[in-house]
């Protein structure tokens, strides 16, 4: 068969076919009495198989090799392609999401296109410096997807403050961005995102922090009632009580309390479920001791009678910490 017909029931180009003869990949079996070459049934298979590795993304060196060298081995060759497939797919990845961010900028020329590349580029930087320097300048001009992606990987706490900051100025758009973060499988994720969410502005950000009282991590939990606490939303009650049971930020979940306890409805709610807590037989003593003290700044005579049967309670630390406090409470 000659050049030009193996040319068009393979589809590969004379040209290319030259090229392969060239570099021994395809040797033309023979030549006709007029001196144009002419391939054989198995000449044309082995440039079926040629094509074939081809489409794989091997280069002619590698397909020659894969042909030729009888103890070749695929599973090296194809497990390296996997490798560089998955690194090409996460560079062109990569590529997609600057590319959406500067679209999401609205860039209105090329010098701000060259902006918001600098920015994103200075956000991805291995200096620390330089990423808050990126942050701290950037005014609006960074998408809020490239905020809160960065807010969500940060580890240096000055960055991340800043990142934080930056996302409280942006534009709407990072409380949904931040919820999604509430459920990732990585609990640094989690905790970033519901720190970002907490010093956010607006009735969005603040439902998404009622929504994460119920969230599966303690942690996230604990960030969304101290803040809602402290807001004044009691809503946090039960949250900040649990924190003082288990004694994780029982302090700050203390003071939350303090807070709510302003409202003198909310304030004998929050002592009649502290008494709750002491009384209830699963409570520890160190739990039932740091209930005691949280009962020092909840106003009400429910708070009071709470302290006054405290004072005799079989557990002698408890009653001390009890008295002290009626104490304290009888002076002012």
């Amino acid at each position: 068969m000659l050049i030009g017909e193996v040319s068009r029931r393979s589809g590969v180009s004379a040209r290319m076919l030259r090229h392969y003869e060239s570099l021994g990949l395809v040797r033309p079996a023979g030549r006709t009495g007029s001196g144009y070459r002419e391939y054989s049934a198995e000449d044309i298979r082995r440039i079926f198989h040629i094509e074939s590795l081809r489409s794989l993304g091997l280069s002619l060196r590698e397909i020659g090799r894969a042909l030729d060298d009888p103890g070749f081995t695929p599973s090296a060759l194809v497990g390296d392609l996997i490798r560089r497939t998955r690194d090409r797919i996460a560079a062109e990845t990569e590529l997609l999401t600057q590319l959406s961010r500067i679209h999401a900028a609205d860039p209105v020329g090329w010098e701000n296109v060259l902006q918001t590349v600098a920015l994103l580029q200075a956000l991805g930087s291995k200096s620390a410096d330089a990423r808050q320097r990126a942050v701290l300048s950037s005014g609006d001009e960074v998408p809020v997807e490239a905020l809160v992606e960065a807010a969500l990987s940060e580890t240096e706490p000055n960055v991340a403050g800043a990142l934080r900051w930056a996302l409280a100025r942006s534009a709407d758009g990072a409380q949904a961005l931040l919820a999604e973060g509430l459920g990732s499988p990585v609990a640094a994720v989690r905790e970033r995102a519901v720190q970002a969410l907490v010093e956010l502005p607006g009735d969005e950000a603040a439902a998404l922090l009622r929504d994460a009282l119920a969230n599966p991590d303690a942690v996230v939990r604990g960030y969304a009632a101290l803040a809602l606490g402290t807001g004044g939303v009691a809503d946090a009650v039960p949250a900040l009580i649990d924190m003082i049971v288990e004694g994780r930020n029982d302090t700050d979940a203390a003071d939350a309390l303090s807070v709510l306890a302003g409202d003198t409805a909310t304030a004998d709610q929050i002592a009649t479920r502290l008494v709750d807590r002491l009384a209830d037989d699963t409570t520890e003593a160190p739990a039932r001791g740091r209930l005691t003290q949280a009962l020092a700044d909840i106003p009400g005579t429910t708070a009071s009678h709470a302290l006054v049967e405290l004072s005799h309670d079989d557990d002698r630390a408890v009653a001390l910490t009890a008295a002290y406090l009626l104490q304290l409470r009888d002076a002012r």
